[in-house]
């Protein structure tokens, strides 16, 4: 199960933190993944961080957003700045879970949380 929370309102240039904490039977989690789904279009990867600490951005992101996560938490975060309106959307987590030792993955999405940028 994974809960999404941390959205809201906010004005054109500020921040927001976004967080997602996974629970239930979990092994490890070898990625974790925001996308972003605005009205009208289809959903879109923002950021990715691996069990490791890799990262990916997304070009549109690149600089302003940075995703992190807390492994003794299961949880990640994406600590968002210079929001713009086009930013504005609902934001879904992504894990990739492994269960068990030795077992494959499955990917979980939480509920999804809104973020509008708007003056």
């Amino acid at each position: 199960q994974l809960q999404a929370y941390g959205g809201g309102l906010v004005q054109p240039g500020g921040s927001l933190r976004l967080s997602c904490a996974a629970s239930g039977i979990i092994f490890s989690i070898p990625v974790l993944t925001w996308h972003r789904q605005a009205p009208g279009k289809q959903r879109e990867l923002d950021a990715s961080v691996t069990s490791t600490g890799i990262t990916n951005y997304a070009d549109s992101v690149k600089g302003r957003f940075t995703i992190s996560r807390d492994n003794s938490k299961n949880t990640v975060y994406l600590q968002m700045n210079s929001l713009k309106p086009e930013d504005t959307a609902v934001y879904y987590c992504d894990a990739t879970i492994r269960a068990r030792a030795g077992r494959p993955t499955r990917d979980y999405w939480g509920q999804g949380t809104q973020v509008t940028v708007s003056s």
